[in-house]
């Protein structure tokens, strides 16, 4: 029998409770890839609850990709493998939804996000293949077509950087920034879009693109600097608007 946690407490959801149980055995290595979990049975018997509950746990973790079902003779719940690029959108929505309910400010938020993909950028140099330029050419062509829409622009502008991120090939930093590409930029996005100039991002973008492809993250980082600059000013543009309505 798996080595789990299985006295439940009364207050809190009982399937909850057990899929927390199931998901920290797969942490800790008690389960691992591929492993076949013990039957609806067997896991009713050993938390003491019904199969309905059972059930209804293992459907928590499906959702999260944790562990996978097969049916037949041989089949049952198996854990799954979690690959980063399955755990992305999950890491945005967390993001987004810390950023929406949390009073942080706009630098601060502009702050992380700079950072977090400076950390990219020297590897990116390195490391980009021609599909990460490819991306990041055809966007900056995007940007610059007159009839874009503001929210096209924007989705353009998350492509860009989420190919600049994706240069550097370490899956770890990618899924890390998930949440600062695609959930903090947006929002970004949304407060400065009125205020900023196309054609100075096209710009500042095609830097950092000639400074990726000729493998000067140097230069790039310092690009990218100035772009983080430069969202800050239109933000306090913005602001200062505001307050003069």
């Amino acid at each position: 029998m798996i080595s789990m946690k299985t006295d439940l407490k009364t207050d809190r959801e009982l399937s909850a409770q057990i899929a927390d149980a199931i998901r920290n055995a797969i942490i800790d290595g008690s389960l691992i890839v591929d492993e076949r979990l013990p039957s609806e049975a067997e896991l009713s018997e050993q938390f003491h609850v019904s199969r309905p509950t059972v059930r209804e746990a293992l459907k928590r973790l499906a959702a999260q990709n944790l562990i996978r079902t097969r049916r037949g003779a041989t089949g049952g719940a198996f854990v799954n493998r979690l690959r980063f690029e399955e755990a992305y959108g999950q890491q945005i929505t967390t993001s987004t939804l810390l950023l929406s309910m949390n009073d942080v400010d706009f630098e601060t938020a502009c702050e992380a996000r700079f950072t977090l993909e400076r950390a990219c950028v020297a590897l990116s140099a390195k490391r980009h293949t021609g599909d990460h330029m490819a991306t990041m050419r055809a966007e900056i062509h995007r940007q610059s077509q007159p009839g874009l829409s503001d929210e096209a622009f924007c989705a353009s502008d998350v492509a860009f950087h989420r190919a600049l991120v994706d240069g550097a090939q370490n899956p770890v930093l990618s899924y890390q920034l998930a949440g600062a590409i695609e959930a903090i930029e947006p929002l970004m996005n949304m407060i400065t879009f009125s205020a900023r100039s196309r054609e100075e991002i096209v710009a500042l973008h095609t830097e950092i693109a000639n400074a990726i492809e000729a493998g000067n993250g140097n230069a790039a980082n310092k690009t990218l600097e100035r772009l983080a600059e430069y969202t800050v000013e239109l933000a306090n543009t913005v602001f200062q608007k505001r307050k003069q309505k």
